[in-house]
């Protein structure tokens, strides 16, 4: 297994210079079936957590961590929860998690933004000492709508913004073309892509998005928000699932936490 260990100081150049970067099989494939299957499960409920896309395909699942075993051992995973504190260099909490679906066909687009826009202007998140952590559980292709990066877009700070509530089912504080345009000339686009298992970590101000998928393959990725407990959000609009309230300090599991779950899973069904 792969990346149990802290970043290096190659890695850390490149995330501190780039604004990502990409850890391949991260997740064994036991850890990563566990995972997909309790998602397609989450997807199939009737939940006010669970979003969907205007034609009715899931889009996102929220706080899947509060009410699911798989979920909540992966929100508190020290292959996940090591490398975001030797960043930030203290505690974290859980600020948003979610399970993004682009489902085959219909999954619709992510237009481009920054993280940090919305946390800030969404839930007085004060400094962009927070980051997504993003889990693959599907194989992440350049044709089925893979993330697209725009590198050492970070280092501009938070960009000015208008919030889009209509393109898709999810409101989004969105940039405009002409900013989009700049960037690209200065940073290019890049789009991480890898096998299930795989972890993208970036930073909140780097810009990114996705096209729609009109493939026949599916991607689903789990997002977790990691917040420095210090900059816990002051002043959330959103409700509670999707901004959490709880600023209480992650504890890691065990590294194998999740695998043995898998496998008593797997025992229980035989």
């Amino acid at each position: 297994m792969q990346n149990e260990g802290p970043l290096s100081a190659e890695q850390l150049r490149q995330f501190e210079e780039e604004g990502w970067l990409f850890l391949p099989e991260t997740f064994n494939p036991e850890e990563i079936a566990v995972l997909s299957r309790e998602a397609e499960a989450i997807y199939a409920e009737n939940r006010p957590e669970i979003w969907r896309e205007k034609s009715g395909a899931p889009r996102t699942a929220f706080a899947a961590h509060t009410f699911n075993e798989a979920f909540r051992l992966l929100g508190a995973h020290p292959r996940l929860i090591g490398p975001v504190e030797q960043i930030f260099g203290e505690q974290l909490y859980m600020h948003q998690f979610k399970i993004n679906a682009k489902a085959a066909f219909t999954g619709d687009v992510w237009q481009w933004h920054q993280d940090y826009g919305t946390w800030a202007r969404d839930d007085g998140m004060p400094e962009p000492r927070a980051m997504n952590i993003a889990v693959f559980l599907d194989e992440v292709m350049p044709i089925n709508g893979p993330l697209m990066l725009i590198p050492r877009s970070q280092r501009h700070g938070t960009l000015e913004a208008g919030h889009d509530t209509s393109t898709t089912s999810y409101p989004l504080w969105t940039l405009d073309d002409a900013v989009v345009t700049r960037l690209v000339e200065e940073g290019g686009i890049v789009a991480p892509t890898g096998k299930p298992g795989g972890v993208l970590m970036f930073h909140g101000n780097l810009v990114h998005g996705s096209a729609p998928n009109i493939t026949p393959y599916p991607r689903k990725i789990v997002y977790l928000t990691l917040n420095a407990v210090s900059n816990h959000i002051r002043s959330p609009t959103r409700p509670d699932w999707i901004a959490h309230r709880d600023f209480t300090p992650i504890e890691p599991v065990p590294a194998e936490a999740l695998t043995d779950y898998a496998r008593r899973w797997k025992q229980a069904a035989e």
